[in-house]
């Protein structure tokens, strides 16, 4: 009978949340208060206090929102092709989601993190994960453009990830899936527990490009590494990881990896960890992954593919790594301002545990272990713990802080934001929301000094909340003032894709590095063409390079004739504004993937090879003057093997006009 008793917790949630949401509000807008309004407008004309960008989930981008207003600014495609703008379409982009598999048009993008400097954010960069097939992408905060993405090789699920140090020394990012490593790949499912292991990737960020490197991975037992966060202050060399699934299951992991009564909380001293490379403990691992990097200056990405990695054994190295018991499956992991108190969310607990990072040192000093976990020393729960928060809620998830002194949890099951005093581990407040909120987001929540202003909480139903659409609707967001004692919710709004984590920074930091556009004089793209005069068509065997410039209202050249069915031709097209905000688009009629958008100064290519003959419109698919419906063109397709002469022209009159007759 052990198993059914077991199985009795996760049985009552379950029922639980069933009976909040046949007992929701009759009339949720009753939660927003008369002023709530007036604190989220934000004026025509002006601008919000905050850029929250989320992540995008299941469409692999990443969406940014104004804050207050909860106004959507802009998608920036990562991991996923982009038809908006050409992304993993045009020929310079198409190298950034190549992957050691081949071009991967898809992820599942979780979770962001800003770059860091002491503890705090500095505007530069904006990092993302790929969950599925394992990838970490770094923004690029003047342009909000993916400038790299770097695969993980050893890796599946990278759903720890991408978290920062407080210099942003390394991202890090933690396994979700324990998977076969090494050379040894085809073996039994059910030989989990001797084959399987997890790998923690820690990944090196130079401080002035920014450009990312696989310093080391550690080997580490099958676990699934759920979330993680670094230490602040005190706490700076250590790294925290939340592990569920230890009881290695491989099958309906609903059941039987929610098995034992505590899971872990791994702590893990990264600056150790360097210690042991620089003395020799690594070993070199041969693996493939892919290295794609966008230049500014070309406008065009290279994929490299890399051959080796540093790895070491987390299991044979000593004061590295640490396990500490956490109830129950826990999710998410989370670092007060101060760095001395660590949050365990398990997700099938009814207690919010909090450690202590003192006494996390005082237990491994004195020994104070309960045994290892596959040679990693456990540390006795009471002796790192600091005390529990009793009763928060059910389903506790994720944990921010306001910088005051307070904890914000989210609460999936009973769809609630709970409020805590992280001292004396008392409820201070609770805030229904509407409805399973998962991650939440306090602006700078996870640094040493967040900004403590608003609230957000990232819902996963939406139910009644707006418009239907269908059997599937909008995820939905909800924007809570925790300026006062109370939390006040003052706006609502759905969100593109499904978010998960999000992060917030000052406008101002981020606005002042704004690239407005780009310096044609400095464009060394290999086709660019830096005025009209200089835009040609050439020839090349089967390629046709068109060597185009686009400016209010029109393309040079316009008309195109002496192409051939299956010629494989390359619009290289210039943008020659050099005024911000005018980009200007190309298409062309059938070709097989997207348009591009240029910006201003940029050079963008697309590629497209005719299947028929005919003659074919081109034409700006971005508004950009009053003529913008003149900015078009024609080219001229013959069939293969014709004696059509090669010429392009713009402006040229007809043969037989009055014009070209006098």
């Amino acid at each position: 009978m052990k198993p059914h008793k077991q199985l009795l917790f996760p049985v009552l949630l379950v029922t639980t949340a069933l009976a909040f949401h046949s007992c929701k509000p009759r009339d949720a807008a009753a939660a927003i208060s008369g002023d709530a309004a007036a604190k989220a407008y934000v004026a025509p004309g002006k601008y919000d206090e905050f850029y929250n960008f989320v992540s995008g989930g299941f469409n692999g981008q990443v969406s940014v929102y104004g804050l207050p207003s909860g106004r959507l600014l802009k998608l920036i495609p990562v991991f996923s092709v982009f038809p908006e703008n050409g992304y993993g379409y045009s020929e310079e982009t198409k190298p950034m989601l190549n992957t050691s598999h081949g071009f991967v048009p898809w992820d599942d993008q979780h979770h962001l993190e800003l770059s860091q400097t002491d503890g705090q954010p500095d505007g530069r960069w904006l990092f993302a994960n790929a969950n599925n097939t394992p990838r970490v992408a770094r923004i690029n905060l003047a342009t909000f453009r993916t400038e790299e993405i770097l695969e993980l090789p050893n890796s599946a699920g990278n759903h720890s990830s991408p978290f920062t140090t407080e210099n942003s020394e390394y991202i890090v990012a933690g396994t979700r899936f324990s998977v076969p490593v090494g050379d040894k790949q085809d073996v039994p499912i059910d030989s989990y527990k001797k084959n399987f292991h997890g790998t923690i990737s820690f990944i090196s960020v130079d401080p002035k490009s920014g450009h990312l490197k696989i310093a080391f991975q550690l080997l580490m037992p099958g676990v699934d590494f759920d979330l993680s966060h670094a230490g602040k202050g005190p706490s700076h060399d250590w790294f925290f990881f939340s592990c569920y699934n230890t009881e290695q299951a491989h099958t309906l992991l609903e059941v039987n990896a929610s098995q034992r009564d505590k899971d872990f909380i791994m702590a893990l001293n990264w600056k150790k960890a360097e210690e042991w490379i620089r003395q020799g403990k690594g070993v070199k691992k041969q693996v493939t992954y892919a290295h794609n990097i966008l230049d500014e200056k070309t406008f065009t990405a290279t994929s490299t593919i890399e051959t080796d990695v540093m790895e070491l054994d987390g299991k044979d190295l000593k004061d590295m790594l640490y396990f500490i018991p956490c109830p129950k499956s826990p999710h998410g992991c989370d670092v007060d301002p101060t760095g001395e108190y660590i949050v365990g969310s398990g997700k099938l607990a009814a207690l919010i545990p909090v450690f202590s990072y003192t006494k996390m040192l005082k237990a491994i000093e004195d020994k104070q272990f309960e045994g290892d976990y596959e040679g990693i020393p456990v540390i006795k729960y009471e002796a790192a713990l600091y005390g529990e928060v009793k009763k928060p809620g059910l389903g506790p998830l994720h944990t921010e802080f306001d910088g005051k002194g307070n904890a914000y949890t989210s609460m999936f099951v009973s769809s609630e934001i709970v409020k805590w005093n992280i001292k004396d581990l008392t409820v201070l407040d609770r805030a229904p929301t509407f409805y399973s909120t998962g991650h939440l987001m306090i602006p700078g929540g996870d640094t040493k000094k967040p900004y403590g202003k608003y609230l957000v909480a990232y819902n996963k139903i939406t139910k009644d909340r707006y418009l239907p659409t269908g059997p599937e609707l909008a995820q939905s967001a909800q924007l809570f003032d925790i300026t006062g004692d109370k939390m006040e919710l003052i706006l609502d709004y759905p969100t593109v894709g499904e978010p998960h984590y999000g992060q917030a920074i000052p406008a101002d930091l981020v606005s002042k590095n704004s690239v407005k556009f780009f310096k044609i004089e400095e464009n060394t793209h290999p086709y660019v063409t830096k005025g009209e005069k200089d835009a040609r068509v050439v020839r090349e065997g089967n390629k046709i390079h068109v060597y185009m410039t686009a400016i209010r209202s029109h393309f040079v050249p316009d008309n195109i004739e002496g192409i051939k069915v299956g010629d494989e031709v390359y619009f290289h097209v210039t943008n020659q504004e050099q005024d911000w905000d005018i980009p200007h688009g190309f298409a062309v009629k059938g070709a097989a993937n997207a348009e591009i958008l240029i910006m201003p100064g940029e050079t963008c290519t697309l590629k497209w090879v005719p299947g028929k003959e005919g003659v074919y419109p081109i034409y700006c698919t971005d508004f950009c003057s009053a003529l913008h419906q003149e900015m078009q063109g024609y080219v001229r397709v013959s069939p293969a093997g014709s004696n059509t002469p090669l010429q392009f022209s713009t402006n040229k009159k007809d043969a037989d006009s009055t014009q070209n007759k006098n």
